[in-house]
């Protein structure tokens, strides 16, 4: 093999092994873009996450208030019931 036959493989092997390394880079360069995508992604999961398990503790705290409510509301019927049954039944005529 002359000079320039060795010459021109060395040439061809530096070219193939430049344009590997190029693509290297890119790949690397893609796989950071990647990267970038995914935590900005992962950071808005994040803020989903904050934001919805702030609106389930609001909504279960307005949840205890109305079960709270409703309880008061039930006894104050069961108590107003009882006082009509009494009126009722004190305002009944004997049956002598």
């Amino acid at each position: 093999m002359s000079e320039t036959d060795s010459i021109e493989t060395a040439s061809r092997r530096l070219a193939l092994a430049l344009d590997a390394l190029a693509a290297a880079a890119e790949r690397r360069a893609e796989a950071a873009r990647n990267e970038e995508a995914l935590a900005t992604q992962v950071h808005a999961l994040g803020d989903d996450r904050a934001r919805l398990a702030g609106e389930l503790d609001h909504a279960l705290a307005r949840s205890r208030t109305l079960e709270a409510v409703n309880r008061e509301a039930a006894q104050r019927m069961a108590r107003a019931i009882e006082t009509i049954r009494g009126v009722l039944v004190n305002d009944e005529p004997d049956k002598d």
